[in-house]
């Protein structure tokens, strides 16, 4: 009888380390601790006017230096800004992008959607489902992800359009 005081505390020890396990898990698997990094609302305001306003963790600060050097060749747009909102931008960018890990590793031409992690995280999803009416391609994050504008992609908001 004097050992189940010690054997309860022993539990409770043990499954706190193991929530601990899962909590961290379901951190990272709810979009990195870098995608809730609070939006500029310069950024957003800017950028949000065309698509989504990206998480700035989602690139390296290499590459979203890249995205900003070239706004008047923007993936096929002209999103020239002036120089001071760009400069203002990249900063931001910059002292917020990713640090480590796979997303600090550039994609090819700096697209979030050709990401070794982005095509891990969606290697589930059929091909067709990026030409639906209502997703039209990979990189319209709010089509599947219904918080994405919030910097939230948990996989338990997400809902594919039929």
């Amino acid at each position: 009888m004097a050992d189940r005081p010690r054997l309860r505390r022993q539990a409770g020890a043990w499954a706190c380390a193991f929530a601990g396990l899962f909590a961290a898990q379901a951190w990272a698997d709810d979009g990195d601790r870098v995608s809730r990094t609070p939006l500029l609302p310069k950024y957003r305001e800017e950028c949000a006017a065309c698509h989504i306003a990206y998480p700035p963790g989602m690139l390296s600060a290499a590459s979203w230096q890249r995205v900003m050097a070239n706004l008047p060749r923007h993936y096929g747009t002209d999103a020239s800004l002036d120089p001071g909102t760009v400069s203002a931008l990249a900063g931001w960018l910059a002292a917020n992008a990713a640090t480590g890990g796979r997303r600090s590793e550039p994609p090819p031409e700096d697209r979030i959607t050709r990401s070794a992690w982005f095509v891990r995280k969606h290697r589930e999803v059929a091909p067709a489902t990026w030409t639906l009416p209502g997703v039209k391609s990979a990189a319209n994050c709010t089509a599947c992800h219904t918080r994405a504008d919030q910097g939230d992609f948990n996989e338990h908001n997400v809902r594919i359009p039929r």
